[in-house]
């Protein structure tokens, strides 16, 4: 089954490509820019180029993952908008991931660099516990704590030394993402390298059985946590003098 993942919560705009089979998960063709002030003009191009890819049409897919945020809600609109709609006119399904779990859940790299699991009193060897966070801008974080396979904590949004001080409550050890690159020292844990953004093959794994199943589309709901910057006047100001 092919399926379109698209992701727009974070200053990273990516659009992939994946085969879904009932062996597991494989990427075919993807496209990630950052730039925090082009998701509006990078993610259609973006699509286009990844289905050219694999000489693929748009009704070639047999559904569409996507990032539901948290994140800005200028960006995140972006591709949540375009999924929803690919949908609607093609009539295939979409589903919603956090888009924090395709960075909480995606596989760490070989050279991350980070302590090993540790154990727990009775030798049971537990996952390390990871703080995942996002920039929030306003000088805050989108943040979850994952282990144990799951995300444990979140999503919220806060300063991070708030994100932090509740992630130390839950023995967490080790930090990723763009947000915690940003505010490494106030969070002042250490740091894997990757993945910074959400991760298109964690995304679609993620949401890969409702895929296999035939399961209905879900309405995407964004994960905002907060109110826009940007609101509308509640009154009219008078031009006259």
């Amino acid at each position: 089954m092919l399926v379109l993942v698209v992701d727009s919560s974070t200053p990273a705009v990516t659009a992939a490509l994946a085969e879904v089979t009932a062996d597991g998960v494989a990427l075919r063709a993807h496209r990630c820019t950052v730039d925090a002030r082009a998701h509006g003009e990078l993610l259609a191009p973006q699509v286009e180029a990844v289905l050219a890819d694999v000489h693929a049409r748009p009704a070639d897919l047999d559904a569409i993952v996507a990032g539901l945020g948290p994140g800005p809600f200028t960006g995140l609109r972006v591709g949540l908008v375009t999924a929803a709609t690919m949908g609607q006119v093609l009539g295939v399904p979409t589903y919603g991931v956090c888009s924090l779990d395709g960075i909480g859940h995606a596989p760490m790299p070989d050279n991350a660099g980070t302590a090993a699991p540790a154990a727990v009193g009775d030798g049971t060897v537990r996952e390390q516990r990871v703080l995942v966070a996002a920039d929030a801008r306003r000088k805050e974080v989108y943040w979850a704590v994952y282990g144990d396979g799951r995300r444990i904590v979140g999503p919220e949004v806060d300063a991070p030394a708030v994100a932090v001080a509740r992630a130390r409550e839950l023995a967490v050890t080790v930090a990723v993402g763009d947000g915690a690159h940003r505010y490494a020292d106030v969070l002042g844990l250490p740091l894997r390298a990757e993945p910074r953004y959400p991760d298109a093959a964690t995304l679609v794994a993620l949401a890969a059985e409702r895929v296999r199943a035939g399961a209905a589309g879900e309405t995407l709901t964004p994960l905002y946590l907060r109110r826009p910057d940007a609101v509308a006047a509640t009154s009219r100001k008078s031009v006259l003098p």
